[in-house]
């Protein structure tokens, strides 16, 4: 769920980002440079991880942690937003440096067999910066129509079907699948469909209907699970249909009901200790890379008690906590991602 999630969640983010950009006199075409840049920013770091996990360490004569460790740095040094009291000339050097370490990285790169630098698979965040662009390009086209954007949304979900079908034309295979796949797409595209919905209905006053509504679609997608579970199976790894719809209901439920406890109930406070997992999400998905490095490189290993069963999954979650711990004070001494 925790994937399919954060697909969805990009996709709320399009429409109020874009509607922020807006309020204050970006053109469509500056959208269009700002959604490209992010989508290759995503894809850069995609890229360079997913070539970490098929190193050959004694070829390339580094280890894969590190190759990781100087990996996630450089990203911070591209995309860091730095405080307005930094120096230009310093910010400048700071990002070149950090080019010149990828590339550095690309250059002495060797994979399984000898294979050099390439594109084995797009990785996480290569898969997100995809779905991104489609959600982003369509919250974009439609500007607030509700009708269009439920359209693309429905096109892209008879595309997971029509893929997981074999049925599609060869020639569109060539565009990479988190797009022509449909599932990913189509999961980033629900998030930012739900948000046009959500930005209406509360210009409208219509909270209560908007409620009803997010209830009846839910229900209805988890009955589309049901439905083509049988025919394609429910996969995460396979991108079935049935796992689009399955996960669209659960964080279509999720969001309303967060919806109701913080924005209605006003209990936002309970959730202040991980705000930075919401403010600075990428900063909190890099940080785990150090961690493991260090733990790695100092030859630790924790007792398979803590590794499995019902202690292994607090263990995750106190791990997790204190990533988005670590990310609160790294923002607080300058360190914060913007893309």
């Amino acid at each position: 769920m925790v994937f399919p999630a954060f697909l969805f969640i990009v996709g709320l983010s399009a429409p109020f980002a874009i509607q922020h950009r807006r309020s204050r006199g970006d053109s469509d075409g500056q959208l269009v440079g700002h959604i490209l840049s992010r989508t290759v920013a995503l894809l850069v770091m995609g890229l360079w991880l997913v070539n970490g996990e098929y190193i050959d360490e004694a070829v390339t004569g580094l280890k894969r942690v590190v190759w990781n460790v100087l990996a996630c740095g450089s990203f911070i040094l591209i995309w860091n937003s730095y405080p307005n009291t930094t120096a230009k000339p310093l910010v400048t050097g700071l990002k070149i440096t950090g080019w010149i370490i990828l590339l550095t990285l690309a250059i002495i790169y060797r994979g399984e067999a000898s294979g050099r630098f390439q594109p084995h698979w797009w990785g996480i965040l290569g898969l997100i910066g995809w779905s991104y662009l489609v959600g982003a390009l369509a919250t974009l086209i439609a500007r607030d129509r509700i009708g269009l954007l439920t359209l693309i949304w429905v096109a892209f979900c008879a595309l997971s079907m029509l893929a997981k079908a074999n049925l599609l034309p060869s020639a569109i295979r060539l565009i990479p699948d988190a797009i022509s796949g449909g599932t990913l797409a189509g999961l980033t595209l629900g998030g930012a469909l739900t948000a046009t919905v959500f930005r209406v209905c509360l210009d409208r006053g219509q909270t209560q209907r908007m409620t009803i509504g997010f209830v009846i679609a839910s229900l209805l997608l988890i009955g589309l699970s049901i439905y083509t579970r049988p025919i394609w199976g429910l996969a995460k790894l396979g991108a079935t249909p049935a796992w689009l719809f399955l996960c669209s209901a659960f964080t279509l439920l999720a969001f309303t009901a967060l919806h109701w406890l913080v924005d209605i109930g006003g209990k936002g406070d309970w959730f202040r200790m991980i705000k930075p997992a919401g403010t600075d999400t990428l900063l909190c998905y890099l940080i785990p890379y150090f961690a493991y490095a260090v733990v790695m490189l100092a030859g630790l290993q924790l007792p398979i008690v803590l590794l499995t069963g019902g202690v292994g999954l607090v263990k995750s979650l106190l791990f997790a906590l204190l990533c988005v711990w670590a990310a609160g004070r790294l923002n607080q001494f300058g360190i914060r991602l913007k893309l």
